[in-house]
């Protein structure tokens, strides 16, 4: 299968910065491709490049084969992480407005439907929540029915319920076998979106594949959770444990969670609060690009 988009070793310079230095990957029709890393890492200059919207300073991007120009723009959407719209406009004038910008369209009471707006077609634009304005948004990024959709941390601020319902739409165009470039700082949610996952840092991707096969890759242990106040100091320094202090909790990395708990009961260590679990996304994250705070 020849894959719906490729980029081949993408350099961005902003002055003299290397922004992104030297990204190749490609994506197959129907799947989530997500695209993490922290604040500076280049994601945002690499997805500005993928949606045509910047010129790499050196390297290839594709489209079903062909350079990105008329075809990728008419077959493309793209919902920015925060688009102004134009004022006073209510939310059917804003889809209408939208979808004179292309000569094919989605069915408009079919896009309505899909997206839920149809309860408020009639209210202002700026009178939405924040889940009805992103409903919209995608809605607008869908007008044109696209092959391939960029989503730019579309679920930042939104409460857990709307991010949920939000996630639904993301699995309803997959089963039509669109493709999706997600960005997104929600680990939770590359989970559970993203058939493939590539973290970046400094520029580059540093890990490439499925967010389960990274798990197994770099991960064979489970994490135990304890309050730090039941923790003697001195079981805390035992080199046995490798251990992450946070909000009065501890985490300890335990490659053999039998012989771990068998060890703080040994020391006395109460285990009514303890909690077991796997490795998750969010591990791997901080595992490979660090805990410090990135400006």
């Amino acid at each position: 299968m020849k894959p719906i988009l490729k980029a081949s070793d993408l350099v961005k310079h902003h002055g003299k910065v290397k922004a992104v230095d030297g990204v190749s990957f490609s994506t197959n029709q129907g799947i989530c491709f997500g695209l993490l890393g922290p604040n500076g890492a280049g994601k945002t200059t690499t997805v500005e490049m993928l949606e045509g919207i910047i010129e790499p300073s050196a390297g290839t991007i594709h489209y079903m084969d062909q350079p990105l120009g008329i075809r990728f723009r008419s077959e493309a959407g793209i919902m920015f992480q925060s688009t102004a719209l134009q004022e006073h406009l209510k939310v059917h004038e804003a889809l209408e407005m939208f979808a004179n910008f292309y000569t094919q369209t989605q069915p408009m009471d079919l896009l309505i439907e899909r997206c839920a707006l149809g309860e408020f077609l009639e209210r202002d634009t700026r009178h939405l929540s924040g889940g009805q304005h992103q409903r919209l948004l995608l809605a607008i990024a869908l007008i044109n029915d696209p092959q391939v959709i960029f989503l730019d941390e579309p679920t930042t601020g939104l409460d857990p319920q709307s991010r949920r319902n939000f996630w639904d739409l993301i699995h309803d165009i997959k089963a039509e076998k669109k493709t999706v470039v997600l960005t997104t700082h929600y680990m939770e949610e590359a989970y559970e979106l993203c058939d493939e996952i590539a973290i970046m840092d400094h520029g580059r991707f540093i890990a490439h594949g499925s967010p389960r096969e990274l798990l197994k890759r770099h991960f064979d242990s489970s994490v135990i959770t304890l309050p730090s106040a039941d923790i003697p100091p001195d079981l805390l320094s035992n080199k046995a444990f490798i251990v992450h202090r946070h909000n009065g909790q501890v985490d300890i990395l335990s490659d053999d969670v039998d012989e771990s708990i068998r060890l703080l009961v040994n020391h006395g260590v109460p285990l009514a609060h303890l909690q077991v679990r796997s490795r998750t996304l969010e591990d791997l994250f901080l595992e490979l690009t660090g805990r410090e705070l990135r400006a």
